[in-house]
């Protein structure tokens, strides 16, 4: 009778030593992914994998050659026992889906842990935008003040908030304005109507938000559907007196577009946490604007997100290696092929099956 392989997880860095931690209790192999040595040792550590926790794209920016390590069908391919990858947080567009998919893999995120802390942020831009913090501050420190009176800002109370995407962040964004008085407007074509109304938000088309908002908010993730969702037309379309807000990915938007609107004048500023490249260049024109404010895709980096991201992040794996319906499952159809992957791979079978009421409850 022949033992039951040792799951093997390959990570490139956890958000907090507490993950470690917890897998340390595991039956499980943790090996750690050095991008820096020669590629035959990192690709050695992939090949052996049952799972691999995907590094970022800010992980591998600074790596000869490091979009291969990204999980798309080249890595796929080479890693012939990968059951499943995860990314660190919400976003997922480090990772094929669909490749995923049909290699009988199964892929999940981290949405939800690190919500509170995206959500405060996007809330900061907000304040910082409207009242003008970030340029009295730059006015101040370089001499060049002047009347202050020019600096004249604007109040939340009242305004119109815009959300493109109401995922755990965006609903999270959504309660701390609840004091503001704001009306609030969301696109989300997976958004129903039961639900927004419990939510008192109301749904509307991209233009309709895009015309009406104070406030444009984009808290989706960067899919085939959301790929230069904010373009040219849905900027010129925003009022003048409105601000472009973004911490969800780069791709999100036309950066290009962006500028032109900023520089143009046809909407009031820009708060962006995420960039088309990452990090962005020095001499990228967007972060020589007095009216953008801009954060390294820092929003979600807080003590406790990270603490809360890596503790959700081992027990994830640990529910994966044990056989059970994994808690934030992306791709659920994957779940028949996966089943007999896992007994092919690993020797048993996952205990916990996906049936249709399963199915919707991961999808939800």
């Amino acid at each position: 009778m022949s033992l039951r392989p040792r799951p093997r997880l390959v990570y490139e860095r956890w958000t907090d030593p507490v993950a470690g931690d917890i897998l340390e209790l595991s039956d499980v192999d943790v090996v750690k992914l050095e991008l820096n040595r020669p590629d035959g040792e990192v690709w050695s550590a992939l090949e052996s994998a049952h799972g691999y926790q995907v590094a970022t794209r800010t992980d591998v920016a600074g790596v000869a050659g490091g979009a291969q390590w990204l999980a798309g069908p080249a890595l796929l391919e080479r890693c012939e026992n990968l059951l499943a990858v995860c990314s660190a947080g919400a976003g997922y567009d480090v990772i094929d889906v669909d490749a995923c998919t049909r290699a009988g893999i199964a892929v999940c995120n981290n949405s939800g842990p690190g919500a509170e802390a995206v959500a405060e942020h996007a809330l900061g831009f907000m304040l910082d935008l409207a009242k003008k913090i970030t340029v009295a501050d730059r006015a101040l420190r370089s001499g060049s003040l002047g009347d202050r009176l020019r600096l004249q800002g604007s109040q939340l109370l009242g305004k119109t908030l815009g959300v493109v995407g109401l995922g755990a962040i965006g609903g999270r964004l959504v309660e701390l304005c609840a004091p503001f008085g704001m009306e609030v407007l969301v696109f989300d074509p997976y958004l129903d109507d039961v639900s927004a109304e419990a939510r008192g938000v109301q749904r509307v088309s991209l233009a309709a938000l895009v015309e009406r908002a104070d406030f444009v908010q984009v808290t989706c993730p960067l899919t085939a559907e959301t790929r230069g969702l904010i373009g040219a037309q849905e900027f010129a379309a925003m009022k003048r007196t409105a601000f472009f807000i973004t911490t969800a990915r780069g791709p999100v938007h036309d950066e290009v577009a962006l500028l032109e609107a900023l520089v143009r004048g046809e909407i009031a500023g820009a708060g962006l946490d995420v960039f088309h490249e990452e990090p962005p260049r020095q001499d990228n024109p967007l972060l020589r604007l007095d009216n953008v404010v801009a954060t390294p895709h820092t929003a979600g980096i807080t003590v406790e997100a990270a603490r809360d991201i890596a503790v959700a992040t081992a027990t994830q794996w640990q529910d994966i290696f044990a056989g059970h319906v994994p808690p934030r499952l992306l791709n659920p159809d994957v779940w028949p092929r996966y089943c007999e992957r896992f007994q092919e791979i690993l020797g048993v079978r996952p205990t916990t099956s996906l049936g249709a009421e399963g199915l919707e409850e991961v999808q939800t």
